[in-house]
């Protein structure tokens, strides 16, 4: 079965994440929170260091439920930053707290976050022909649109690029390699 060749191979960890969820459009607003969550605490690291984390991410920040979240407190902030499941960033984990109570602010406003970030490509997945590796941006103008409005509603590690990497993991976009068995969804 032929895969992207970023999947390495024989690397059971990225091998299931890529089968199973990468590029598998999500329409579940805590799964889209896990992400950014995780998105978020990736920046500057590689995906294999969160992916090996993840279990303990969701253990650490109340399954990814936003609300949850959201009411952490400073106290529970240096919890998290003795936690050794997690990457412990004091601005990433912080982030991850102010970046709940934002989500939340959307969900109110559009109903569900799925909503509102579908709506940054006019809810149809963005499909890519990437037929090699060079050809994969890091970033599109959907995802920096995207990266400045949730800046401008107080989100914090959401770069275009960070967004972008958001994108494909939730489907949003289909960078899947045109060889790959999973390009046509």
């Amino acid at each position: 079965m032929k895969r992207c060749s970023w999947v390495p191979e024989g690397d059971a960890l990225y091998i299931e994440y890529h089968d199973k969820e990468w590029g598998v459009p999500v329409h579940d607003d805590n799964t889209h929170f896990e992400f950014l969550i995780l998105e978020g605490a990736q920046a500057g690291l590689s995906w294999r260091t969160v992916l090996k984390r993840r279990g303990g991410y969701r253990k650490a920040f109340s399954n990814f439920d936003p609300k949850k979240v959201a009411k952490y407190d400073e106290k529970k902030v240096v919890e998290l930053l003795e936690n050794p499941e997690i990457i412990r960033n004091r601005l990433k984990v912080a982030s991850a707290v102010s970046n709940a109570k934002a989500f939340l602010q959307i969900q109110k406003e559009f109903g569900s976050f799925d909503k509102y970030i579908w709506g940054f490509v006019g809810n149809e997945t963005i499909i890519n022909k990437v037929k090699r590796v060079g050809d994969y941006v890091v970033y599109s103008k959907q995802a920096e649109k995207l990266s400045k409005d949730l800046k401008d509603r107080g989100f914090k590690f959401v770069g275009p690029t960070v967004i972008y990497a958001h994108m494909q993991a939730c489907g949003l976009v289909n960078d899947h390699m045109v060889d790959c068995f999973k390009y046509r969804l």
